[in-house]
């Protein structure tokens, strides 16, 4: 259903630093469990030279006050291209250029280099949160209007905010990821006890391949991992991208040895080591009930030690610390016979240009149609009995 219209204004503000708000009072709405979207996270990104307008990633969020008050935040970002977002939009960029129009900047709320789903517009308890939704919308739309922006993008919102952004007119996109979920699992073994005879000996079998090699497997976690560990990993982290991709990675060595080893325990390192030297190491950050991995890297190649160390690690460190759901990253069909299952992702579209909107509305549409059907083949070839 619409939105009704709010019966007062909100005082809207788009900050270009996130300097701009205190720790105190951003966090005041948007909380800390979530890692993501906590202030010194975001600050960290800015400050450490990950996301400006010299990498595409311009700071715009946005605050909404009353009375004053900071009553609802929300991550934005101009962008300038559309790397690190894991929602694929090349195609819509280069249906903008053949007609004759220009596709960036952009608008983008998301966790930059973050394919996690959590909060996107957090809202004081104490106002009506579909007043402030309308608020936004109106001031992103006169945002978009003024600077000449072709598109607003929300990614990996929770379902029940990406409903009510459909509810509002904003296209609604489906994709998909593998998470596994916790059974109140009370070891490792009795998770694979759940497994078919086949597949719980193949996983078995990748893990003692990894010990046959020599290789020794440590976590740790918030004050533990100290300074070294830090450069340890970035070395690994900068060495795969560059492998992978052809360039360093979007996060700087600053990034790590500063603002994520300030995040307490919310990170949780997995490192490898051959005799005293590491080797290769995964990256994690974790809510109350949930652990997210994030980064990997590693010196040189071993059999299955990439699946040791970020899903194996993973999933020991789930049940040992009680966390409902383990969400891996985007992508990567490997992790259904591993026990990770598919579950929906989305994000939600306002598009300026009617015709192109309209043509973007058909596109998720059918999207979301084969996205189903793909959901559905992924389950049956879940490893379960």
């Amino acid at each position: 259903m619409a939105l009704a219209p709010h019966p007062h204004a909100f005082t809207t503000e788009f900050l270009n630093s996130l300097n701009q708000i205190s720790a105190a009072q951003w966090n005041a709405i948007a909380g800390t469990d979530y890692p993501f979207l906590r202030h010194d996270f975001l600050l960290g990104l800015e400050t450490t030279g990950c996301t400006t307008a010299e990498t595409g990633w311009q700071p715009c969020h946005l605050i909404l006050r009353c009375d004053s008050e900071v009553v609802a935040i929300m991550p934005l970002y101009l962008k300038a291209h559309s790397y690190g977002e894991y929602v694929f939009d090349w195609s819509w960029a280069d249906a903008w250029r053949q007609s004759g129009l220009v596709y960036y900047p952009k608008l983008l709320t998301a966790i930059p280099f973050t394919p996690a789903t959590g909060p996107r517009l957090c809202v004081s308890p104490d106002v009506d949160a579909e007043q402030c939704l309308r608020a936004v919308l109106h001031a992103v739309k006169a945002l978009a209007a003024k600077r000449h922006i072709s598109s607003w993008h929300l990614l990996f919102p929770d379902e029940t905010m990406s409903e009510t952004l459909l509810d509002a007119g904003l296209h609604r996109r489906a994709g998909t990821q593998f998470h596994w979920f916790n059974d109140n699992y009370a070891c490792f073994e009795d998770f694979l006890a759940t497994f078919n005879s086949r597949k719980r000996k193949a996983l078995k079998k990748e893990r003692r391949r990894v010990a046959e090699q020599g290789l020794v497997l440590k976590t740790l976690t918030g004050a533990s991992i100290g300074e070294q560990e830090w450069e340890q990993f970035y070395r690994f982290y900068q060495l795969t991208y560059a492998k992978r991709s052809g360039h360093g990675g979007y996060l700087s060595r600053d990034f790590f040895v500063t603002t994520a080893a300030g995040m307490g325990d919310q990170v949780v390192m997995v490192l490898a080591y051959l005799d005293t030297r590491a080797v290769a190491g995964a990256l994690y950050f974790c809510s109350n009930d949930t652990l997210y991995g994030r980064y990997w890297g590693c010196e040189e190649e071993y059999d299955c030690l990439h699946f040791e160390a970020c899903y194996y690690q993973g999933i020991e460190y789930c049940i040992a610390n009680k966390l409902a759901r383990f969400d891996p990253g985007a992508q990567g069909e490997h992790k259904i016979q591993r026990g990770f299952r598919p579950i929906t992702t989305w994000s939600n579209h306002w598009i300026a240009d009617p015709d192109l909107s309209a043509a973007v509305g058909d596109f998720t549409r059918r999207e979301e149609e084969q996205n189903d059907l793909y959901r559905q083949a992924a389950t049956k070839m879940l490893p379960f009995k």
